[in-house]
């Protein structure tokens, strides 16, 4: 299926695009106008963009059935301030809530039962409930277009963060399944971090491996090993010599196994996460790498 933006209804694409492009993180962002009327909405077009200076972007949309615009958008080019808030599960329902689009001066701190705390450097409040918060100077709104559907990019420097101690692992960094973050998705849907779901990969930071293109020919054309697998695999810095490989085989007497059965049970090991071992039983029956 292949789409040309232009020929679909803006429903549709809309519905597309969101669908597709997940998980998103939410921005629950507090504003204030300048009659000091609070709003707080959540958007998921957000993330962040930049460590030094620390950059967030959300961006919220003109309504693809009127073509007006949000209060939230309304209200930063008021008073350029906002406090953004990370939504956590135990505060969805109440986020969802506040997204209702009541008049405008209707104050969703209250009508969602969050909690208002006084911020520190930027008028409006922070959400209590939430586990972490970014107070923001608004530096820019970049508008991307006229009609409804078009977003509109509001560029925030962070100039104070509060985080919920109780989120931190001993060493200070934030606990991913602590945080217990909600993200969106297409629809009604929306995903929370779990043990099921999350995963480490170790990023390829210092290491310069040696790629899918520089693994033996039988062993880049497996059947057995996934995409994923090929991934890890060259990952490595340098294959095993014939020695080590020899080694192995003393050990563990794979002598007469077949390719496909060396794959299978590299794969085993791959999956527990010792990229080492695999390597060695894969080049058992390769003659030359």
């Amino acid at each position: 299926m292949t789409i040309d933006p232009k020929e679909v209804s803006l429903g549709k694409l809309h519905a597309y695009l969101l669908g597709a492009i997940v998980p998103r993180p939410i921005a629950f962002a507090s504003t204030i106008d300048s009659e000091d009327n609070v709003n707080l909405s959540p958007f998921s077009y957000f993330n962040v963009f930049s460590a030094n200076p620390p950059i967030l972007i959300f961006s919220p949309a003109r309504r693809g059935r009127d073509n007006t615009s949000k209060h939230s958008y309304d209200n930063v080019l008021e008073v350029p301030e906002v406090v953004i808030n990370m939504v956590n599960y135990p505060m969805v329902e109440q986020m969802s809530l506040a997204s209702t689009e009541y008049p405008r001066g209707v104050n969703e701190f209250i009508k969602s039962g969050l909690t208002p705390v006084p911020s520190e450097r930027v008028k409006p409040p922070r959400v209590k409930e939430s586990p972490a918060s970014f107070e923001c100077k608004v530096i820019e709104v970049k508008r991307l277009g006229k009609e409804g559907g078009a977003g509109n990019l509001v560029i925030c420097e962070v100039i104070l963060v509060h985080l919920e101690d109780n989120m931190l692992t001993n060493d200070g960094l934030v606990d991913p399944f602590k945080l217990d973050a909600v993200a969106r998705m297409g629809g009604n849907w929306y995903s929370k971090i779990s043990r099921d779901v999350i995963f480490e990969i170790t990023k390829p930071l210092t290491t310069l491996g040696i790629g899918v293109d520089g693994m033996p020919e039988a062993i880049r054309n497996s059947t057995i090993l996934t995409g994923n697998n090929l991934g890890r695999l060259g990952n490595v810095e340098a294959l095993p010599s014939r020695k080590e490989v020899e080694n192995y085989n003393t050990t563990h007497k794979l002598s007469g196994r077949s390719s496909d059965e060396l794959h299978r049970k590299a794969q085993e090991v791959l999956e527990k996460g010792d990229v080492s071992e695999a390597w060695l039983i894969l080049l058992q029956n390769v003659e030359k790498w």
